[in-house]
């Protein structure tokens, strides 16, 4: 009889890494670091592998019309599920399928479901990068030709089409409808600081905190994870600054549901107590008890315009760069309460 032939899988566990790793290893990724790649280049040597290139190329081939993958960094948000809908709903109608995973964040997971997909033979991807993604982490991706749409999050340098949303003009229309209510002392609470979204958001609200001709004090902006644990968290922080604030406009709606979370287990009512403003308009803005007041980005539609982007680019067989800015809107619900002067009654925390 003959002898079984090796397979990747055999060779990821006897080097003790993922199959993800070894295919990298097979195409050459400058993502493998060296001593990776030594390793499992001897564990082949040793169980006489031979990679069969041509047909990897026709596996590939045989499925590049049918899979579209999409890579987002935080699934529990209910933004990227939104988005992930939008997406399918256009891809589906054009014949393809989703790939869809979750990197909580995490590069190294991000580049191992990448791989993955790539080994899988995507024709193109979608991807809200992880914290830290560099355009060097693209470049594979952009050098093999795969058309690659960067949403919600830019990556500076990289040779990929985006899709994001005005974050600087949204956060200003939250502050200046804040300040046009009376309030005088506004947070901005949430969102990673090493973010280029973050970044943009804060400039916003230095915008219209300054077109307001409101004091700009760094202790209201109190940075934390975009989650709504974090909003819950940040509470705390917000209430015991000097002169603490009366409102905050979130980074997003899930900070701001946990600013409310926050402001009820310490006796506070939002809207009557203390306004809230979000940023995205999820589906459970409306139906939030007090519906929140938000700037609406529409993540469906972010989803539609991302696989719209990425499909006319696998049709025309190259990929063009094209970069695409979503115009967002203030909806006022209830969250902000009455019209104020110069404070909110508050009970005592």
């Amino acid at each position: 009889m003959s002898k079984r032939r090796v397979t990747v899988i055999d060779i990821a566990r006897a080097a003790g890494v993922s199959k993800s790793t070894v295919s990298l290893v097979l195409q050459g990724s400058s993502l493998v670091n060296d001593g990776t790649r030594a390793k499992v280049s001897a564990v082949m040597r040793e169980l006489g592998y031979v990679y069969n290139r041509g047909a990897a190329n026709l596996r590939q081939s045989a499925s590049k019309s049918k899979i579209i993958g999409v890579v987002v960094n935080d699934l529990t948000n209910g933004f990227f599920a939104e988005l992930a809908v939008g997406v399918d709903m256009v891809v589906q109608s054009a014949g393809f399928v989703q790939f869809l995973s979750n990197t909580s964040e995490s590069l190294d997971r991000q580049r191992e479901v990448i791989a993955s997909m790539r080994e899988h033979g995507i024709s193109g991807l979608i991807m809200s990068p992880a914290r830290g993604t560099e355009a060097a982490d693209l470049k594979p991706l952009v050098g093999a030709g795969i058309p690659v749409v960067v949403a919600v999050r830019n990556v500076s340098g990289a040779k990929a089409s985006s899709v994001v949303s005005d974050n600087r003009e949204g956060i200003s229309a939250g502050v200046k409808h804040l300040a046009s209510l009376g309030h005088r002392r506004i947070a901005f609470v949430g969102g990673f600081s090493d973010t280029a979204v973050f970044d943009e958001r804060l400039a916003g609200y230095q915008d219209a905190v300054e077109a307001c001709g409101l004091a700009l004090d760094q202790e209201l902006i109190v940075s934390g994870p975009p989650s709504r644990a974090g909003g819950a968290e940040a509470v705390p922080r917000v209430l015991s600054i000097a002169g603490a604030p009366t409102a905050a406009v979130c980074f997003n709606d899930a900070v701001a549901f946990g600013v409310c979370d926050g402001l009820r287990a310490r006796g506070l009512e939002p809207a009557r107590d203390f306004a809230v403003v979000g940023f995205d308009d999820v589906i459970e803005a409306k139906t939030a008890v007090p519906a929140l007041t938000t700037i609406s980005v529409d993540p469906q539609g972010m989803g539609r315009r991302a696989a719209q982007l990425l499909l006319k680019q696998i049709n025309a067989g190259k990929a063009e760069p094209e970069a695409i800015v979503s115009s967002v809107r203030l909806v006022v619900r209830e969250s902000c309460g009455r019209p104020v002067h110069d404070t909110i009654g508050r009970k005592e925390a």
